[in-house]
């Protein structure tokens, strides 16, 4: 079962990418679902993520207010400093050894305008970072408390109990 929704997510992908719902592309889109499933399968899951549903939800509003703030911040960067605008590489670092719940820290962190996740060191637990904005000492610390307050966020909805404590401390130091 858990391939045949692969296949008909594929395919919807597949769909949306031509941009027009055809049984040309829809024939298409289910051939490819299967060939990509048949190449690369899953490896298992040893685990399932914890979900925390009022975290998520503070979460979810969390990175919809950001999106809107961060976009506002570029924009003024943007347009009072233009090619001037500064900003700064950060090495922070990593509570999760999940790769998935890793994963769902940099996608929350990339999502915000002018923010990049440049590389994560598993091994190391740091994780490397590119904000744009920060002038002075100030803002690069404003940025890293940024960029841990999404860490924590996202281990309060999927991490263990004791990645989220972590979090909290290192937020506070």
């Amino acid at each position: 079962m858990t391939r045949a929704l692969s296949v008909l997510w594929l395919a919807l992908v597949w769909v949306l990418l031509w941009g027009s719902f055809t049984l040309l592309t829809a024939v298409g889109g289910v051939l490819v679902g299967f060939v990509v499933t048949a190449i690369w399968r899953p490896g298992p899951v040893e685990h399932r993520l914890p979900v925390r549903l009022p975290a998520l939800l503070r979460l979810a509003g969390f990175l919809a207010r950001d999106l809107v703030v961060s976009s506002g911040q570029v924009s003024w960067q943007t347009l009072r400093y233009g090619a001037r605008s500064r900003g700064a590489v950060l090495d922070l670092p990593l509570l999760s050894s999940s790769d998935r719940v890793v994963a769902l820290i940099a996608a929350a962190y990339t999502l915000s305008p002018g923010t990049l996740v440049l590389q994560i060191d598993l091994r190391g637990a740091r994780w490397y970072i590119y904000v744009i904005g920060p002038r002075d000492a100030a803002g690069v610390e404003a940025a890293r408390r940024e960029a841990l307050g999404i860490q924590r966020r996202v281990l309060a909805a999927f991490g263990t109990p004791e990645e989220h404590a972590a979090a909290r401390e290192l937020e506070r130091a």
